[in-house]
This record gives structure tokens, C-alpha cells and sequence, in this order.
């Protein structure tokens, strides 16, 4: 199976990197992280175009047959047009269905408000990593993250501190005062695409251009010094931060489509 899907394939690219199980089948692959089997888009099942009638049962099935185990179903449809399928189908599953934007740029425009007091570098060492986990922590919606959540988000910090030691991926952090206020990460695998990943500002820093200044710098060096030719941004188009990319000088290019249904109804999910 051929993924058209920009999201998709750098949401593939940066899962090869973690050393996932990717297996093709001619209507869809199968994507499987044994490390960490309760996160829903490290486990889900990618198939070649939107539901249609008569097509729930079948993908459910499909599911359920490589993820006996999974108390989750995650679904991904590959296309560029956001068509999410037939909704009777989505809605016998129990699906919540997500289009996000995918937003690309060849070149960067700079931030309308540079920070000067504010320091833009790759994270290093035991200590950044701990304020990139703070920081994670502290914009969780509805304040403190559960013990359970707590320990999903952490395994993925120690996926991205892993990859960036194997030199997949970068992680920069923006310090005021010495302290992490907002991060991202920036992956690549040399053939030509570069993929954002969580970008993200404390509470009490939003509004200041942090985050302008931070994908402006990370993109730039990407550009620069990995040779991409292409930089791909996912974002929800319904929030504030697609502006900001935006204004940057990205470009809405596809829409990405996701559906899935977390374990337990009103459960903590970890999507």
C-alpha cells in the first residue's frame, strides 16, 4: 500500500525511527509498538481510503485481529482531502473522528516579535530533560496529569530522548531566566522532509512569541543544517496555534484524518 498522506508518512517516518512494526497489506498497514502498546497512534491500523457503507464491521475486525489485546481502537484513513468517510459507519464504532491540517513551508518568514531575552538551543543532559518533563506536565489540561497519564507521557520523553541520541531527532527548548518555557523536536531522514513534533509553551509564557520564535529558529535550522527541503507541521485547525504557523509563512496543505475510540468511556485516554 502506497500512503499519499503527508501527515501519515511522516507520522511513519518518525515511527520507523522508534523502531516500530510497520506491515503493508494491499487496503492497509498495520503499525504496532510492542514497547508501548497503550499508546493509540504507535497502534492503530492505516487503511487506503474513508469507510463506506458496510465497512465498519470490516475494520473492526481488521483490528481486533492484529490487536487482540487493545482495550483502544485507533483507525487512520490515508487521503489529503479530509473526507472521513460515511458517518453511520463511524458512529456504529463509537469513533470520535479528528481532521487535522497539515501545513508545509520551503522557506520561513521571521517573527513579527523576536525575544531577545529569550535562549533557543537543542536540549542536553539529565536536567534539560527534566524541565522538558515539567514543561510537558505543566500544560496538561485540567491541571496535575494522573499517575497513569504521568507515566504515558513519560515513556514518550524517553522515546524522543532515544531518538535524539540516536540522531533521529532534535529537541530544542526556548529558556528564559534558565528555565524551559516552551520545546518542540524537529525529525528527519534525509530524504528531503522535516516534521514538527509537540510543539508546546508553559501557561504563564503564552502570548510573548515564544513559540513564533521557537519554530522559527528550529525550522530554520532545519532548512540549514538537515537539508530539508520540506517542513510539515500538523495542527488542529480549530486552535489558536495554527495562526502562528501561519503567520511564519506555513501553507495548509492536506487534511489528515484519524478516528478512534478510547478504552473506556469518559476513561484516561493516550492518544
Amino acid at each position: 500500500m502506497k500512503v499519499n498522506s503527508l501527515g501519515f508518512r511522516t507520522d511513519l517516518m518518525l515511527r520507523r525511527m522508534a523502531g516500530s512494526l510497520i506491515t503493508a497489506h494491499p487496503s492497509h498497514l498495520v503499525v504496532r509498538t510492542p514497547a508501548n502498546p497503550g499508546y493509540w497512534w504507535g497502534n492503530f491500523v492505516l487503511f487506503d481510503a474513508p469507510p463506506r457503507q458496510g465497512d465498519g464491521a470490516r475494520w473492526s475486525s481488521v483490528f481486533s485481529g492484529e490487536f487482540p489485546d487493545a482495550a483502544h481502537l485507533a483507525l487512520g484513513v490515508d487521503g489529503t482531502d479530509g473526507d472521513a468517510g460515511d458517518a453511520s459507519e463511524r458512529d456504529r464504532l463509537g469513533l470520535t473522528t479528528e481532521v487535522n491540517t497539515v501545513l508545509t513551508a520551503t522557506r520561513l518568514i521571521p517573527p513579527a516579535r523576536p525575544d531577545a531575552d529569550t535562549l533557543i538551543r537543542p536540549l542536553t543532559g539529565d536536567e534539560d530533560w527534566a524541565q522538558a518533563k515539567e514543561l510537558r506536565f505543566a500544560t496538561e489540561d485540567g491541571g496535575v496529569p494522573s499517575a497513569e497519564h504521568r507515566q504515558f507521557l513519560e515513556g514518550k520523553l524517553a522515546e524522543y530522548r532515544r531518538l535524539c541520541e540516536a540522531g533521529h531527532l532534535t529537541w530544542f527548548g526556548a529558556f528564559v531566566d534558565g528555565r524551559m518555557r516552551a520545546g518542540a523536536g524537529l525529525c528527519a531522514d534525509g530524504g528531503g522532509l522535516a516534521r514538527f513534533q509537540n510543539v508546546e509553551t508553559h501557561p504563564g509564557y503564552r502570548r510573548r512569541g515564544l513559540a513564533s520564535a521557537l519554530v522559527h529558529h528550529i525550522g530554520d535550522w532545519g532548512l540549514r543544517e538537515l537539508g530539508a527541503r520540506t517542513l510539515v507541521i500538523v495542527a488542529d485547525p480549530d486552535y489558536h496555534a495554527i495562526r502562528i504557523y501561519r503567520a511564519l509563512g506555513f501553507a495548509d496543505t492536506e487534511k489528515q484524518v484519524q478516528l478512534h475510540r478510547p478504552p473506556v468511556p469518559g476513561g484516561d485516554v493516550e492518544a
